[in-house]
């Protein structure tokens, strides 16, 4: 999990690791982190945030929030997703928690998108495969789940705080009886088919 920042570390260079959570889902914001840990630290979580229980995620974010130098997010809303599209917000978020961290840093291990500006080492399934992008995505998808949790609170009838707005039936269905709410994201299918709502 550390063979990526390795080398940068042996040459006295800190290693920001970048991910997000929350391109998939109909609802929400996609929140994105970036995590500058400690030069050689062993490994202290095993997997991506993906395959955890919430417990454990819960879990990682405290170790990960005593152990890292610095953190940084970023959230970006259904609004610019609708406008820019969910890649360049992507983009956007990533470049944020970046700016986010008040922390010097030399080197950026991306999940999968090139970040521009920056010395950037992009990994497909990053969060499988360097340390850096996994405590990342643990706290971008802590976040991103409580902000959920706090919508939920506002739009009870769709269930936010169980799907977390991906795309379940239970999801589509109450799109379908309630349409869509003010955090929906509009340029997604099947929120922007019109037969969808039997118009």
């Amino acid at each position: 999990m550390i063979e990526y920042e390795r080398p940068h570390w042996e040459k006295g260079l800190l290693v920001a690791g970048v991910d997000e959570a929350g391109r998939g889902p109909l609802a929400g914001p996609l929140v994105a982190c970036a995590v500058i840990l400690p030069p050689f630290i062993e490994p202290f979580i095993e997997g991506d945030s993906k395959s955890m229980s919430q417990r454990e995620r819960d879990l990682a974010y405290e170790l990960i929030k005593s152990k890292a130098l610095a953190i940084g997010t970023a959230v970006v809303d259904s609004f610019l997703i609708d406008k820019v599209g969910i890649l360049k917000a992507n983009l956007i978020a990533f470049k944020r928690a970046l700016e986010d961290l008040k922390h010097k840093f030399h080197v950026v291990i991306s999940d999968y998108l090139p970040v521009e500006g920056y010395e950037c080492v992009p990994l497909v399934k990053g969060d499988e495969k360097s340390l850096s992008c996994a405590c990342a995505s643990v706290v971008a998808k802590v976040l991103r789940d409580r902000i959920m949790e706090h919508y939920h609170k506002l739009y009870p009838q769709y269930n936010f705080s169980k799907h977390k707005g991906y795309a379940t039936r239970e999801h589509i269905s109450a799109i379908r009886l309630y349409r869509e709410s003010p955090i929906h994201r509009r340029s997604f299918s099947p929120i922007r088919q019109s037969n969808l709502f039997g118009d």
